[in-house]
């Protein structure tokens, strides 16, 4: 056990340490006390009385008493008993803990040490400059550099990782005490790898130790926790805010898309359970990464062609919920990008009966609008450009006219707030083009022609009604002559 004289000069080395430095150790202010103080309710001094003594030498507890009712007398003694003499002697209890000058042991030799610390001062000093001299030679070593030779050294580990994780669990199937170790093992190096999107310059030879390939091959793992982080790291490093160029952005990507990427994130939407927290932001991400992978439009094709996602989000976005979740509002945004970028994800989800599903999704909000700044009302924007992106092309025209689209945007247009401007916009989508003239004729025969010039004479009206409440009238200018 180390002695007050180790720590103090411990304690006395860090400070010069800092001081010799340049480093100010600012001490906190104590924080102010909370704690509620005692409200006297009357005056203490009118409490305190003094005690009558009769002849006798009895206490009388009848009447209040004052300091002139007390006798005279010199040899009786009031209030508490006198300090003892310095002369009497002091009993030191059985434990030795106290002295005569009521302080301990210890910290009488702290006081000792304080005392003679101007004496032993040069040895201190030396001891604080050794301890700072291999301080600063420590802190003078190169920090580890983050270049190739590095990320060589943490491929070769990561893959000793999984394969000491996959010995094992092959090994020890039905006891996993005996893998959990390798497992966090293995999550850690995951996480780990995250600081490569700050350093983009490495991602061509990340892709060509073969790295990429075992990350993207973990999102197949038993364990759904290592797979979902695993799915973190890949959104983190095709983020759009990575300062990549486009060259290092397509190495690292065209090295994920030939692990199979598509199909892995597919089937971890499968597995995951959106009632667990964990599974829901694992959801989350993968979808991040199909944001990130559709700023390609030969990737964002191939998840409409190669994947089964459009069909899922249309079956995602009719889940009921209490309230529209972020999943389901991002599920929307998601399918409205592939459709954006892709004709081809545009006729994949009209050959699913995506418009008319999308319909009976809006449908609800034809008079109701939903509340400003929340998921919902995003929710509802994204669903609108699902329909409008379908109905540019002629298939689409067809199934709005099926779907009776045309009086659904009629009603939002005539009862409508929210919902008016993208009805509108969604319709001058349909009626355009050779093909949109069956909705042209729908359009007449449900009286819309009514509808639309109302809404185009409200505009002017209130225009020209504006105009005027702000303007006072003139009289004719006089043309020159």
């Amino acid at each position: 056990m180390a002695s007050i004289d180790d720590l103090f000069k411990v304690s006395l080395a860090l400070r010069l340490d800092c001081s010799d430095a340049g480093l100010t150790v600012k001490q906190k202010p104590w924080p102010p006390s909370n704690k509620r103080k005692f409200e006297y309710t009357h005056d203490p001094k009118a409490v305190y009385k003094v005690t009558k003594v009769d002849a006798n030498g009895n206490a009388k507890s009848n009447g209040t008493a004052t300091v002139e009712d007390l006798p005279e007398d010199d040899d009786m003694e009031a209030g508490p008993a006198p300090p003892p003499d310095e002369s009497d002697e002091i009993i030191d209890d059985e434990e030795g803990r106290f002295f005569g000058g009521g302080i301990t042991s210890d910290t009488a030799d702290v006081l000792d040490f304080i005392d003679k610390q101007d004496e032993g001062h040069d040895e201190v000093r030396k001891s604080v400059q050794d301890y700072r001299g291999k301080r600063l030679t420590s802190c003078q070593q190169n920090p580890e550099k983050i270049d190739a030779a590095w990320l060589r050294k943490l491929a070769l580990n990561f893959e000793r990782r999984i394969s000491k994780n996959s010995e094992l669990r092959a090994k020890f199937e039905h006891d996993p005490q005996k893998f959990m170790g390798s497992e966090a093992d293995l999550d850690a190096d995951i996480k780990a790898l995250s600081i490569l999107s700050e350093h983009p310059d490495l991602y061509g030879e990340f892709a060509k130790l073969g790295c990429v390939a075992s990350l993207v091959s973990l999102l197949s793992h038993e364990n759904t926790d290592v797979a979902i982080d695993a799915i973190e790291v890949v959104n983190e490093l095709t983020d759009e805010d990575v300062e990549a160029e486009q060259e290092q952005w397509d190495a690292v990507v065209d090295a994920m898309l030939e692990a199979d990427l598509l199909s892995l994130l597919f089937d971890n939407i499968t597995r995951l359970d959106e009632t667990n927290e964990s599974d829901r932001a694992g959801l989350y991400h993968i979808l991040s990464v199909l944001e990130n992978l559709s700023s390609r439009s030969a990737i964002s094709e191939s998840v409409g062609k190669d994947t089964p996602f459009i069909p899922w989000f249309l079956k995602r976005m009719q889940h009921k919920e209490p309230t529209v979740s972020q999943n389901k509002q991002y599920s929307a945004e998601i399918l409205a990008i592939l459709l954006q970028s892709s004709s081809l994800n545009r006729m994949k989800l009209i050959e699913a009966d995506g418009v008319d599903v999308l319909l009976q999704l809006l449908s609800p909000y034809r008079k109701r609008d939903p509340a400003k700044g929340t998921e919902e009302e995003e929710y509802v924007e994204n669903l609108f450009d699902c329909v409008t992106c379908c109905v540019d092309e002629p298939a689409g025209k067809t199934k709005l006219l099926e779907a009776e689209g045309i009086e659904l945007c009629l009603i939002m247009l005539r009862e409508g707030k929210m919902s008016k401007p993208r009805a509108l916009r969604l319709l001058d989508h349909a009626l355009g083009g050779t093909a949109g003239a069956a909705c042209c004729e729908k359009l007449v025969e449900a009286a819309g022609l009514k509808t639309i010039f109302s809404i185009l004479m409200k505009k002017v009206l209130h225009h020209t009604s504006h105009k005027n409440s702000h303007e006072t009238p003139k009289e004719p200018r006089v043309p020159p002559r």
